[in-house]
Parts: C-alpha cells; sequence; structure tokens
C-alpha cells in the first residue's frame, strides 16, 4: 500500500501531480518506469518535497503503485487509464495560466495589474500565481512595468483589430510571395519543412501554445524574408508580435496546428516547385481559414 497523505495537498503538490499524470497518460513515463524523487524534482524544477506529495497523490489514483525498499512505479494499466481527477486548494499553474491568457484575450483582465489584483480575483495561492506570471514572462505575453507591477505586451485590442490583421496580412504576405526580389533559402525551407513534418507525427499533449506560436511565426517570418522587401518583413514581424497573445488563447480554445501545419507544407511544396503565384493563392486560403476559426 504507497503511504497515505497525512495533510491536504498543497497547490503545488496537486498542480505537480496533474503534470506527472498527464506524462503518464501520453507514455513520457512508460508502464514499470521507476519515477525517482530526485530526477522528478530536477525534471518539473521543484524540490523533493512536493514531488513526495505529488506521488502519494498519484499512488491514491491508482496510476503508480509504491513498494517498500523500492520506491514508486509507474502501473502497467497507466496509460490506459481516464484522466485522474485530483482535487486540490485553488487553480493550478495550468488552469490559472489559460484562464489570464483567456481573460485578456476577451478584454475581461485590464492591461496592466498587480499581484494583488490577481490573488484577489482568482483566489489563486500565491506560490501558483508566481510560478504562472514567470512562465507568461518567458512566453513573452506579460512584461514588468517600471514602477509597480505587470502589464501586457501589446495586442489585438479587439475583435475588429484581429479582422483587419488578417486582412492586412492577406495583402502583404500574398505580394511579398509575388515580389520581384522574391528568392527561396532552399536549406532554409527543407529546414522549415523537417520541423512541420515532426510536429504533425507528434501527440497532441507534447505540444504546448509557445511551441505552436513559434513555429507559425518563424514560418510566416521566412517567407517574407524571402521576398526581399525589408518592409514587407518588418510589417510580419510587427503582426506577429501582436497577435502572440490571441494565438495562445485560440491554442487552448481550438487548436488547429494539424491543418496550419498541413496548409503551411503545401505552400512549401509550391514554393519548391517553383511556383510562386500559387503558393501566393495557398498563402491567401490559409489566412482566410485562420481568420474564420479565430
Amino acid at each position: 500500500m504507497p503511504p497515505a497523505a497525512t495533510a491536504r495537498p498543497t497547490p503545488l503538490q496537486v498542480d505537480l501531480a496533474r503534470h506527472i499524470a498527464e506524462d503518464i497518460v501520453a507514455r513520457r513515463h512508460e508502464p514499470g518506469a521507476h519515477l525517482s524523487e530526485e530526477t522528478l524534482a530536477a525534471a518539473y524544477e521543484v524540490s523533493r518535497t512536493p514531488v513526495r506529495g505529488a506521488l502519494r497523490l498519484l499512488a491514491a489514483q491508482g496510476l503508480i503503485t509504491h513498494r517498500p525498499n523500492s520506491g514508486y512505479t509507474v502501473s502497467d494499466h497507466a496509460a490506459a487509464a481516464p484522466h485522474p481527477a485530483i482535487e486540490g486548494a485553488g487553480p493550478t499553474q495550468e488552469e490559472l495560466t489559460r484562464q489570464l491568457i483567456d481573460d485578456r484575450a476577451s478584454r475581461q483582465l485590464p492591461e496592466t495589474f498587480t499581484e494583488r489584483d490577481l490573488l484577489q480575483r482568482y483566489d489563486a495561492p500565491r506560490s501558483v500565481l508566481a510560478k504562472t506570471l514567470l512562465q507568461l514572462s518567458a512566453d513573452g505575453l506579460i512584461e514588468k512595468r517600471k514602477g509597480h507591477g505587470w502589464q501586457f505586451a501589446p495586442s489585438l485590442e479587439s475583435a475588429d483589430a484581429l479582422n483587419e490583421s488578417y486582412r492586412f496580412r492577406m495583402t502583404v504576405e500574398c505580394a511579398g510571395l509575388l515580389e520581384p526580389t522574391f528568392r527561396v533559402d532552399k536549406p532554409a525551407l527543407a529546414r522549415m519543412r523537417a520541423a512541420h513534418e515532426a510536429l504533425i507525427q507528434r501527440n497532441d499533449a507534447d505540444i504546448s501554445a509557445t511551441e505552436f506560436f513559434g513555429l507559425n511565426a518563424s514560418f510566416h517570418e521566412l517567407l517574407a524574408r524571402f521576398s526581399g522587401n525589408r518592409y514587407i518583413l518588418q510589417a510580419v514581424q510587427q503582426q506577429n508580435h501582436l497577435r502572440r497573445l490571441e494565438e495562445h488563447a485560440a491554442f487552448y480554445r481550438d487548436a488547429r496546428f494539424v491543418n496550419s501545419s498541413n496548409e503551411h507544407l503545401q505552400i512549401i511544396d509550391a514554393l519548391e516547385s517553383g511556383d510562386q503565384e500559387w503558393a501566393s493563392q495557398l498563402m491567401r486560403r490559409h489566412l482566410k481559414a485562420s481568420l474564420q476559426a479565430s
């Protein structure tokens, strides 16, 4: 029998248990694998104390088993088990991250805020909030204010602005593919193809909004570089910066990374065959489909 939990789990333990559970279901921890406290602490960037509590929670769910003097191992049936419901006080880091992104994208959250504001609004444990803010900052979605508190990075401020952005991109990016100075960097395009093909082959649970946005943005910026027109490149870079928040929110609501990646690959096919006209038409279709899905 696994050791019983003697106290209500902390939000960090719950958050960590959910992350480990997701990794078990996604088979990043294989059935029968030994789960070392030290290894898990290093992998999830926490101390061993919350790992110990998280493992007790997972053992109570039956995802892992405990043997005296042997520690914890992943249960043989774990990958096929339904996603466990691990309850705890307040939102986890992942839940809070998604909520902040959604609330800002729908403009329910102001552009500037303090940690105190968020603690009152979301009833989140301070430790979870701190990790969430660090993650949002690392993703380029928020930044420290010079005075006090935080602010969201500039973004598309309304549905009308989002629509205008897509129409602007249809004009600029499609035209960029037809510029007389357009030149394909074949090795760079081949690397971009490989990155998209690798993404499509991966499990959905392995792909983050940040990773998908990074690949998506780099694809559009690469083609803008091929145009040989500095102003087209600057326009695409600006749009990538502005749409970061909305793209993250859309990823959590309805990730269409497979369709989007396949559309990118069709454009790459056209460019590799030297058909810039067809690539431009495909780009228009791609941006229009993205607009309709937004």
